[in-house]
Formats: structure tokens, C-alpha cells, sequence
């Protein structure tokens, strides 16, 4: 065979230039938008996307999710014993633009409601306590966030709130249930609508 039937042999330069555009391909999944990083902790059948909203029928719902960990201020917290309330959980770190648009209006909601039974709690994904704590200063939070780094809390509401969907926002029924959900930053009346079905049950 000739030299010249010979294929150009790749230089260093472009092997390394090849990698690294596949290695950057196979990163756009998990850098793309505010998602999480805990994916390939499970699969969930739900798919995320802003302001997707879902209600759940009273005879359609699952069993009660089981939500409990520590704090940012060192209480420990199980949504076994919000049970009798309504309570609406929030996906939420410090970072996310939409988190940190929808936050005074979830304060607010909060506020609204506590007389009547609703009880809110945060779950940050990302955060420790230094940021998480800016950040409710920043916005004036009052209820408490759970820190979930290791996607532990995450995992439990697999099928519920896609791993990517940051922020979302659930209400659960008096028993515990999921009856409502948000994928996206929360729109205050849907939220507020959403709340008092759960209440008029």
C-alpha cells in the first residue's frame, strides 16, 4: 500500500479537542437550567416543565409522602405530624433566579393561611446553612427548610417532583397525600386556588 492510500493520522490537538466536545455534550442534560444535580439518583415518571400544573382527585391520590430531616435551624421536622393540616412543600435553593422570584409571594401565601390549617415547608437542594439563611433573611421566610444535599428527601418524592424541577411546589391533603403540584416558579393565584380546594375537602 502507498503512503498516499494511507488515512492522515489524528494530531495530539485534535484527539483532545474531540474528547472534550463529547465530554461537554454528555454534561448539557445535567447543566442545563436550574435543575439539581441528583438525576441519576432515580427515574421519575413525571416530567418537569415551568409552570406545569397538575390537581390530584381526592380517589386518585397516592400514598402519604414521608418528609422529615433536621432544619437550617437545628428543629427536627416529619410531615407525619402535619398530618390533620395542609401542607405545601417547596423545592427551592438559594441561586435559582425563579426561587428567588417566587419567594415573597410563597411568604406571603404563608402568612395568609396559617391561621387556617397550612403549614409550608422548604427543601433545598443545594444550599448549607450560611446561604439558605441569607436567603430567608434576604426575603423575610419564616417557615422552615429541611437541607437535602444528598438527595435523600428528593428521592422519597420521586414520581412527584421531577429531579430537574427547581422550584416546584406540592400541597399535600390533611392525610399526607399529594393533591396538587407546580413544576416552575409558583404563580400565587394558582398556589392560593390550589390551597383552598384542599381546604373546602
Amino acid at each position: 500500500m502507498s503512503a498516499k492510500s494511507l488515512p492522515p493520522r489524528p494530531s495530539r490537538r485534535g484527539v483532545i479537542g474531540a474528547a472534550g466536545a463529547l465530554a461537554a455534550t454528555a454534561l448539557l442534560p445535567v447543566l442545563s437550567g436550574c435543575g439539581s444535580s441528583t438525576a441519576d439518583r432515580y427515574e421519575s415518571g413525571y416530567v418537569s416543565g415551568d409552570g406545569v400544573t397538575t390537581e390530584i382527585p381526592a380517589a386518585e391520590r397516592t400514598d402519604p409522602l414521608d418528609i422529615s430531616g433536621t432544619t437550617f435551624d437545628d428543629e427536627d421536622f416529619s410531615s407525619g405530624d402535619q398530618h390533620g393540616e395542609v401542607l405545601v412543600v417547596n423545592v427551592w435553593y438559594a441561586s435559582c433566579p425563579p426561587c428567588r422570584t417566587e419567594a415573597p409571594d410563597l411568604q406571603a401565601i404563608h402568612e395568609d393561611y396559617a391561621e387556617q390549617g397550612v403549614a409550608f415547608v422548604g427543601v433545598n437542594v443545594r444550599d448549607t446553612a450560611g446561604p439558605a439563611r441569607a436567603f430567608e433573611e434576604t426575603y423575610g421566610i419564616t417557615y422552615p427548610s429541611l437541607p437535602d444535599p444528598d438527595a435523600e428527601i428528593m428521592y422519597e418524592m420521586r414520581g412527584q417532583v421531577a429531579p430537574n424541577a427547581v422550584p416546584s411546589t406540592l400541597v399535600l391533603d390533611r392525610e399526607g397525600r399529594v393533591a396538587a403540584r407546580i413544576s416552575g416558579a409558583a404563580d400565587p393565584s394558582t398556589l392560593r386556588a390550589m390551597i383552598d380546594t384542599v381546604l373546602a375537602e
